[in-house]
């Protein structure tokens, strides 16, 4: 699904709102995750999940290609841990 798909099923199920406002509060929402996980912050979402900062250290890797060594230096990940109403629903059986 795409940021623009769920823009419409929002403008879709509150048919009282312009698009633009709509476009505009799911910008507001996914800015607000973005500045948060710069700061290393942890957002958590009850019944869907949580969304924290994990660092990976840096290491010697091998280009697949060329067989070269390559230095791939520390990094910051995203990392999601689904609550237990998502794990909940994914494993429902009808």
């Amino acid at each position: 699904m795409t940021k623009s798909e769920i823009i419409k099923i929002l403008k879709d199920k509150n048919p009282h709102l312009q698009l633009k406002e709509v476009a505009s509060a799911v910008d507001i929402f996914f800015d607000m995750i973005m500045d948060t996980l710069k700061k290393d912050g942890r957002i958590e979402i009850r019944g869907f999940g949580t969304f924290s900062i994990r660092k990976r250290k840096g290491r010697i890797a091998r280009n697949p290609r060329t067989g070269e060594k390559v230095e791939v230096k520390e990094r910051r990940v995203v990392y999601f841990r689904a609550g237990k109403g998502l794990k909940d629903q994914l494993n429902k059986t009808s």
